[in-house]
């Protein structure tokens, strides 16, 4: 109404009134502005559609629906983009030079909205950026590009100051001109008016362009660039020369000195040109097409799997694989979409080419985690093995910071650890140098000290590791990759640093244990000259945590088994006596309390396996046992009371049927103490009642049971008590029956037995009556010149028994000749040359013959010889 008050107003006027132009009202202003933002919003929902638009595609910020957030993770929560850049801008590192800028010289309006003249100082760029902002920021907030705003915290991309040229451009045309309005993401008037382009369509789109495909200009006016005579940056990204941009034929209006003139910079910056339109060539023919694959097939795994195989195949040719490929981001954008489909095949060609991309940051995180998901699935073994991913999970590990990416690191390692469970995969990774890798990774860890705020975070990823380094210390060639980087002193050092992480210090503890069961890192174990005093400190701390006193218990067996240095070693430690008496009083108190436990529930405990209880105290046991070879810890352990009496406790409560390692390790240690003939031995002073325990081992059916009790009786039999024991419970018998055995390891401890007996002169008249004599007589026959030292232990036994005597025939019986020509023809020194086989063991027995054997045997023959001619 307003408009039409104005105009019957101008009619009545005289036909010379003069047109003054009247001031515009701020209502005017306003409706002005108004309509030309609806312009731009309303013809923004002509802009064509079709899937062949190159510059955003559906990915493009200008539709709300399909706006990427600036966060985009795997799983929906725990990857983003900002390590690349996305699409709405490119950020470009400064250059040393200062390109000459050329403007044009005409200063009428129609060459004003081309380009704006730069300010010659950086305070200058600065107002009019805040200016231009300013100008604006009424147009974001009026949704002029219906586009949600992005603050630049969240994405880190530079203002492209895209509206400013828009507005400039909307100063030239009608607000009903769609032609025009087209022409605005086309291109300007004519080449010198051309700014840059972030994306382009292929050499091939120039007609699809033309048709209305949008583009995109970022006139940048902060920062110095070279700039290109048709006016393009020279670091710019370019798909493609502008020229294109326009019909063939076309030529510009304008002289090309009025556009932007580019500083000649060599043969380098035009190599660079070629590049980038090669790889947007390579994009748009062979990359494009396969994204556009991947978006239609969600519904078909094996189809996406083929096309997962085609893009991998093709970024590797295009040499796009890494961080330097320009849209990287938008692959990955794609590539993101398929993480969350329940596929784990489609999920390992995804985190494959994810990786090869180089990502960083939680985007590594959120891929790290995927290869976590598909390698802890034993059935994908098959396919991971003949894939790739184990090459970039080890490059993760090589390439990546430590400290940056520790939770990344944890995940991976985790990936690694289960692929090497796998045969073919833990060869394959031994191959690789993955062991080299693992302590390199520990050696990182080892060097962050305690007070780091990193130093417990990083506690996760040395548990990864270590339960790898167990798994592979069961591959021979593994083994050998171990010792020859020197893994036992990093393991060692990780010990001391975690010795307050309890599930840290298990891990170590175990691929200890596992190594030290073979002869060269048991040695470089014993080298590190703190490893006692780390085992003792993590006994005396965690004394209940069976899981890490099992495997320490058993590496110090170990380590005190073949080398008597470290026996000593072990000993001189303080209180080292002491923590392993009060670790065998703590178990033998869960024992005996879980042996209460199913008493009263009248269960019966599974005897296939020992408890846990029962475990410790074996391998505790066997410590003692191999301490006590050394002579003098021997006799410190024979003299300390508490410690024998909880050995003998075990004799008592514990039966061979309901635990046999454990009786028999028992019986073993008690057997070596009580080789030590000392003062206040506790051995000495509960003799009697060891004996009595010894009987229900012989009772046994078990033959090493036996075998042991045995062994005990032929040390504790040099007493005037036990050999009055034996006779008393016709122990003797037993020992008499055991020479049929026809077995070394019997004969041996049950003659040495009977040797003691017939020391006493009463009690030499058993060997007859049950017809020892004759056993002696055959065992000598059957092992004779094979073991000289059975051999001798026999002819000691006859001579003792044989003294006094005045006829051997009497004395020997119907066994005399037997041993008479036995005697003769094993005293001849070619059939003792005849029975040794090997070089070693010829050497030990000729020295034995000589040493041993033949004296007694010389003395035994000229005694029955001379015995036998008188009688």
């Amino acid at each position: 109404m307003q408009a039409s008050m104005t105009e019957n107003r101008r009619k009545a006027e005289p036909f010379y009134w003069l047109s003054v132009a009247k001031p515009k009202t701020s209502s005017e202003i306003v409706n002005e502005a108004r309509d030309v933002l609806r312009t731009v919003k309303a013809q923004r929902l002509f802009t064509p559609t079709d899937e062949q638009r190159k510059f955003f595609g559906s990915q493009s910020s200008l539709c709300p629906q399909n706006r990427p957030s600036s966060v985009l993770s795997l799983d929906t929560s725990s990857s983003d983009l900002s390590e690349s850049r996305p699409p709405s801008g490119v950020c470009l590192s400064p250059l040393a030079d200062k390109p000459t800028l050329i403007i044009s010289e005409k200063k009428d309006g129609a060459s004003s909205v081309f380009l704006p003249t730069p300010p010659p100082d950086a305070a200058e760029v600065r107002k009019v950026s805040s200016a231009w902002k300013g100008l604006f920021r009424t147009a974001s907030q009026k949704d002029l590009f219906s586009a949600k705003a992005v603050p630049l915290d969240q994405n880190e991309v530079k203002l492209d100051f895209e509206e400013p040229a828009m507005m400039m451009n909307n100063l030239d045309r009608s607000n009903n001109n769609c032609l025009a309005e087209q022409k605005l993401y086309t291109s300007f008037n004519n080449e010198s008016r051309q700014l840059i382009c972030n994306e382009h369509t292929s050499r091939s789109g120039t007609e699809d362009f033309m048709e209305g495909t949008p583009g995109k200009f970022s006139l940048q006016l902060q920062g110095e660039r070279s700039v290109s005579s048709d006016g393009r940056f020279a670091d710019e990204e370019q798909q493609f020369p502008c020229d294109q941009m326009k019909e063939p034929g076309e030529r510009s209006s304008q002289p090309r000195a009025s556009g932007w003139k580019r500083r000649v910079t060599g043969l380098k910056d035009e190599t660079g040109i070629n590049e980038w339109e090669e790889e947007d060539f390579f994009w748009h023919t062979k990359i494009l097409p396969i994204l556009h694959e991947l978006e239609k097939r969600e519904d078909n795994i094996e189809h996406l799997c083929l096309a997962c195989t085609k893009l991998y195949q093709a970024l590797d040719e295009g040499n796009m694989l890494g961080k330097r490929f320009k849209r990287r981001n938008v692959l990955l954008k794609t590539l993101y979409k398929l993480v969350d489909i329940d596929s784990d095949p489609l999920s390992l060609k995804l985190a494959k080419i994810i990786l090869a991309m180089k990502v960083d940051g939680k985007n590594l995180l959120g891929v790290c985690k995927l290869a976590f998901k598909i390698c802890r699935n034993k059935k994908n073994y098959f396919i991971i093995q003949n894939d790739t991913l184990l090459d970039y999970l080890l490059q993760v590990l090589w390439n990546e910071d430590l400290q940056a990416n520790n939770e990344a690191f944890v995940y991976c390692m985790a990936a690694i650890k289960f692929m090497s469970e796998n045969d073919a995969l833990l060869y394959k990774m031994v191959s690789k140098g993955a062991v080299e890798m693992f302590l390199e990774l520990m050696k990182q860890i080892n060097n962050i000290k305690e007070h780091d705020t990193y130093f417990s975070k990083l506690s996760h990823l040395l548990v990864q590791v270590t339960a790898t380094l167990r798994i592979l210390a069961d591959c021979p060639l593994a083994r050998r990759r171990l010792s020859d980087s020197g893994a036992i002193p990093e393991l060692c050092v990780a010990l001391e640093q975690r010795g307050s992480d309890k599930d840290t210090c298990i891990w170590i503890v175990r691929v200890l244990s596992k190594l030290s069961t073979y002869n060269d890192f048991c040695a470089a174990l014993a080298d590190c000259s703190r490893c006692y005093v780390l085992f003792l400190a993590l006994l005396n701390k965690y004394q209940k945590q069976q899981d890490l006193v099992i495997h320490i218990i058993f590496i110090l067996g170990n380590l005190t088994a073949k080398n008597d240095q470290s026996r000593e070693q072990f000993f001189k430690e303080k209180e080292s006596i002491d923590t392993l008496t009060s670790l065998f009083q703590t178990y033998y108190e869960l024992d005996l309390n879980a042996l209460t436990w199913h008493h009263d529930r009248k269960g019966k405990k599974d005897g296939k396996y020992p408890s846990k209880a029962e475990d410790v105290l074996i391998k505790l046991i066997r410590v003692l046992a191999n301490l006590s070879i050394h002579p003098k810890v021997g006799t410190a352990l024979a003299t300390a009371h508490p410690l024998v009496g909880l050995l003998v406790t075990v004799l008592e409560y514990k039966s061979v049927d309901a635990c046999e390692e454990l009786v028999i390790n028992a019986a073993t240690t008690i057997n070596n103490l009580s080789y030590y003939q000392v003062e206040n031995s506790a051995i000495q002073d509960e003799k009697l009642h060891i004996a009595e325990m010894l009987v229900k081992m012989l009772m046994s059916y078990n033959m090493d049971a036996v075998v042991e009790a045995v062994r005990v009786f032929g040390n504790l039999s040099q007493h005037h008590e036990i050999r009055d024991f034996i006779m008393q419970k016709k122990i003797y018998k037993f020992l008499i029956a055991l020479l049929d055995s026809k077995n070394r390891e019997v004969c041996f401890p049950a003659c040495g037995v009977l040797l003691n007996l017939t020391v006493d002169e009463d009690k030499r008249a058993f060997l007859m009556e049950e017809g020892g004599i004759g056993k002696l007589v055959d065992c000598l026959q059957d092992f004779g010149p094979a073991d000289w030292q059975l051999s001798c232990l026999i002819c000691k036994t006859l001579w003792n028994y044989s003294e006094g005597t005045t006829s051997t025939a009497s004395c020997f019986g119907g066994d005399t000749n037997t041993l008479l020509l036995l005697l003769t023809a094993f005293l001849d020194e070619e059939v003792e040359l005849e029975c040794s086989l090997e070089r070693d063991i010829k050497d030990c027995q000729k020295i034995y013959w000589e040493r041993e054997f033949k004296p007694v045997a010389e003395k035994l023959l000229d005694r029955i010889q001379s015995h036998h001619s008188s009688s």
